[in-house]
Parts: structure tokens; sequence; C-alpha cells
């Protein structure tokens, strides 16, 4: 299948404490493959798109498994660098009743970090493709992969092709550079069709609102962000992002919303979490399971069911990847039934 969609950014180890363990308290670690894009890349070629991986990995045995787990899943790694160093980690300490999860970043130095932005042939790497996604892990990094990730979405939007970006903002790693999110996710922003982005993110990149938002709803105040957005940033056409409730670390309620340039605002209504698994990755389920109803054809409030449908599933896979199909998230989005399957 030749890759119409292209995903740039960090493949990751994921190191966690066994269950519901605090970090070392046993000596034993769990290991999972993740990172923000290369989840949405194996959620993607899950539901049928041909999905290439893009981004640097250590040239190593680390570096050779976590691509070799990517193909198992049938992403495209043969653009996939390779470079000496290491690679980036993130520890996980799965939280429990009212203790909250904790995640410990080691990326620094790692080799996609330190990958020059000019060892990316954008044109040749993007040739063919309809999609380019990234997100704002990939910047956060460090200067080097936020000029990379700005150059990827110019050469995409020169191109033609749709950009999704994802804000995914992480305050840690900004902070570990001293980077100006604002002046760096800008143009980013600016290249994208789709964000996925709440109000917060938006805040990040165009400043807090100068007026008193007061006692306002989280759809109200995501929609005058979404209305700032696409005053500021005139090839934007859809904002998305889940709403979420927590009653303990094991019981969630998810909902959606997506505003569009022409005014509209799409609105899927809480489901009940209980009994999570494993949430980490779930916005990037969200973000998968959108952009294959949009790829597909479909309309608005379709594509965000099903990627509200697609991230309420992943709370109950353990690891990065949501490894669900088509068929089983359309099942949910259709009123999911609880029976075994037999």
């Amino acid at each position: 299948m030749t890759p119409r969609i292209t995903c740039f950014g960090e493949l990751l180890l994921r190191l966690a404490a066994p269950g519901r363990e605090l970090l070392l308290q046993s000596p034993r670690l769990d290991v999972h493959i993740g990172g923000a894009e290369a989840n949405v890349a194996v959620s993607l070629a899950r539901f049928g798109h041909g999905v290439r991986m893009l981004g640097t990995v250590a040239d190593n045995a680390l570096g050779a498994a976590a691509a070799a787990e990517l193909r198992r899943h049938g992403v495209d790694t043969r653009h996939l660098r390779t470079a000496p160093g290491r690679m980036g980690l993130y520890f996980l300490a799965t939280g429990a009743g009212l203790r909250p999860s904790e995640v410990l970043y080691d990326r620094a130095g790692s080799a996609f970090a330190e990958a020059s932005a000019e060892a990316y042939d954008w044109p040749g790497l993007l040739a063919g493709a309809a999609w380019l996604h990234v997100s704002g892990v990939t910047p956060a990094l460090g200067a080097a992969t936020a000029r990379a990730a700005t150059q990827a979405v110019q050469v995409a939007q020169a191109a033609g092709m749709q950009v999704s970006f994802d804000g995914n903002f992480r305050p840690k790693l900004w902070a570990a550079w001293d980077g100006d999110p604002s002046n760096i996710l800008k143009p980013i922003l600016g290249g994208a069709s789709i964000a996925f982005a709440d109000h917060r993110d938006i805040d990040v990149v165009l400043g807090p609102r100068s007026d008193d938002a007061g006692e306002a709803t989280h759809a109200e105040r995501f929609a005058a962000a979404a209305a700032r957005a696409f005053d500021a940033f005139p090839r934007l056409q859809r904002i998305a992002c889940t709403v979420r409730t927590q009653d303990t670390v094991d019981h969630h309620a998810l909902g959606a919303l997506m505003a569009t340039r022409r005014g509209g605002l799409h609105r899927v209504e809480d489901r009940a979490l209980p009994g999570i698994v494993d949430r980490i990755g779930g916005g990037d389920a969200f973000a998968a399971g959108v952009l294959h109803g949009l790829a597909s054809g479909w309309d608005d409030d379709a594509s965000l069911r099903f990627g509200h449908a697609a991230a309420c599933l992943k709370h109950a896979v353990p690891g990065d990847f949501n490894l669900v199909g088509s068929d089983d998230v359309m099942a949910l989005v259709d009123g999911g039934r609880l029976d075994v399957k037999r």
C-alpha cells in the first residue's frame, strides 16, 4: 500500500513500573514502544491506511526494535533515519485511586533530539503523501527539532498537503531548554488544516484572553478559543479536543468537541470509562480516529464520533498503541455490546 499519510516525531521507549507500583518499588520495569506521532501512525495503519513514519532512531538494537514494532503493525519505516546516539525514554508510574500517574522524561541528547533539521529531505520524504501529522512534542525537544517540524509543515503546505497538528503541550520539555512555545508553534499551527487542541493549547500560542472568562463552561471556552485561532490562522479549518472529567484514576468520563471555520460546534456527550487499564495514548487515539474519518470522506460529526469512540477504547488497551480495528470502533459508535465475542 502506498503511504498516503506521514507522521513525523520521536519513537520512545516507555519503562513502566509493573501494575500500580511506584517506580522501582520492585526491581523491574515493563517496556513498551510509544511516542505521540507513532501512536497515531499505528492506529491509522490498523484502520487500513497507508502510513509512513519519519524521524530518527538510535543506530542500535533498541532503535531497531522500535522500528520493527511499528512495522509489525503495518507502518512503513523505510524512511526512518538511524544515527549514533541513544533512544529517548520515559518512565511511568501508573496511579491508583486518588494517586495520579507520573511521567518522568529522559529524552535529552537522544538521536532524534540531536538530529539536524537539514538531515531531512522533506520534498523527497513527503513525495506522494496527502497528509502530514506532527505534534507539539517535537518542537518542545529543542531548537533542531523545532526547525525540522517547521520545515516539514512548510514543505507540506507548499505541496498542497493536508497538515494536522496536535498541541500536546509538555511544559517540562519546553522548560528544559528555555524554549519559546508561542513563537515556535505559531508557524506550525498556522500551516495546519486541523488542530487537536483545547482552549489551553490555543492560549499557549496566542496568549491568554484579555477578558475574564468567568464561569464559562469548557465548551464555551473552547468555542471562544477556536474563534481566536480561526481569526489568527486562515488555513485552519477544524479544531477538535476531548473533554475529560475524573472521579478517580480508574474512573473517568470522556466527551469530545469539534469547532469548524464555518461556525459549527459538534459535540459528543460524555461516556463513562470505569476500570481504566491504560490512559496513555488516549489523545493520540482520538486524533487518529478523527483523521480516519476525514481521510475517508466522512462528515465532521461522524469523524468526531469515531475519534471519540477510538479514544474510549484505548483506555482498555495496555501500552501506548491503540490496537483496536475500525470494526471495533464502529461497534462502539453504534452502541456497543459487552457480550463475549464468539
